[in-house]
């Protein structure tokens, strides 16, 4: 946990932005109310001017925090994280001994006081360093928990992301390895083919699934895929593929199609004495990227699309997300006999 975070992974935030500083308004209105409702048994006039000074002095001291926090962050962000918490302690505390000893200073000069040190002077700056110091503790605590919580959650989804993308149904492996050795005799060319497009094919399940790689590699590995699903399946597998107005520079996430491929093959295709067809759009409107994949639903209800179609479904879905959140879509729906899976998504040029 000494570890030097200059890497961008500090936990603490950016305190110049807006968000963090409406946090620290909140914070500060809360609890000058809170301490008001304790100090005043009745809420009169005197509470509620008592109120405005104490949040007054609290947002004030706040404000200044952040913006010490703010100017002193490039130098928090080269400390370790017990450095770091403790050198951002320190000039909050700094800041309340500050601000505390001016304020009381300005209030004589505004008239508001007979003395220029009160007797409550060092009451109310000993009674300012404990919350403040309260504060800290656990504003720092809540932000380092906050920050591990996250971390945990991004590499949680990036495992998640990656066991998907590398997750491929022995089935296929078992049957796509039978098939190519039935031809290493009868046609070794066609063999050596279909082995090279496997390997191709475990070379990008294989690989990164957080990277986003152009749209024409999307369809040459899901041609590949299906080229070996063919050596299987025989006259039974057709494929249909339209692509209209889609740009050669897109980018889309690493193995969207082939997923989907692989469960219209599964559920839908294969369980048809008859086959079917496979029909792929792609096409752009604007600067959306329309995906539709579509398949004939199987002769037999029991082979409709179950627990493995819902994670191929899950699988593209989460990865969209994490691309790029709600500017992307997928639904999947039966209609006219056929099974459909539509995706939709922004267009990123490479």
């Amino acid at each position: 946990m000494a570890k030097a975070i200059g890497d961008g992974q500090h936990f603490l935030p950016d305190f110049g932005s807006l968000k963090v500083a409406i946090r620290l308004v909140l914070l500060a209105v809360i609890i000058a109310t809170i301490i008001t409702i304790s100090r005043n048994d009745i809420f009169d006039e005197t509470a509620w001017q008592d109120l405005n000074l104490l949040t007054g002095f609290a947002l004030i001291l706040s404000l200044i925090s952040a913006l010490v926090l703010k100017l002193f962050s490039p130098l928090i962000r080269r400390l370790s994280v017990r450095a770091g918490s403790l050198f951002v302690f320190l000039l909050i505390l700094i800041v309340i001994i500050v601000g505390t000893e001016v304020m009381v200073f300005a209030l004589y000069d505004l008239k508001l006081t007979t003395e220029r040190w009160p007797e409550w002077h060092y009451s109310l700056l000993l009674r300012s360093i404990l919350i403040g110091s309260l504060i800290s503790v656990l504003g720092l605590r809540y932000l380092f928990v906050a920050h591990r919580s996250e971390l945990d959650s991004h590499a949680e989804q990036e495992a998640r992301l990656q066991a998907l993308q590398s997750r491929i149904r022995p089935h296929f492996l078992f049957n796509s390895m039978n098939s190519i050795a039935s031809l290493t005799r009868s046609d070794p060319a066609l063999a050596e083919t279909a082995l090279q497009d496997l390997a191709d094919l475990f070379r990008v399940l294989l690989a990164d699934a957080r990277k986003l790689v152009p749209i024409s590699a999307e369809r040459e590995i899901s041609r590949q895929y299906l080229e070996i699903e063919k050596l299987r399946l025989g006259d039974r597998l057709k494929v249909s593929w339209h692509v209209n107005n889609v740009p050669r520079s897109a980018l889309i996430p690493a193995l969207t199609l082939q997923p989907l491929l692989e469960n219209a093959i599964y559920h839908g295709i294969e369980p048809r004495f008859q086959g079917g067809t496979l029909r792929v759009e792609l096409w752009g409107e604007g600067e959306t990227l329309n995906v539709m994949i579509s398949n004939p639903l199987p002769d037999v209800p029991k082979h409709a699309h179950g627990s493995g179609n819902k994670i191929a479904v899950d699988n593209i879905r989460l990865r969209l997300e994490s691309h790029f959140g709600d500017a992307a879509s997928m639904q999947a729906f039966q209609e006219g006999g056929q099974y459909h899976v539509k995706l939709r998504m922004p267009i990123v040029r490479g």
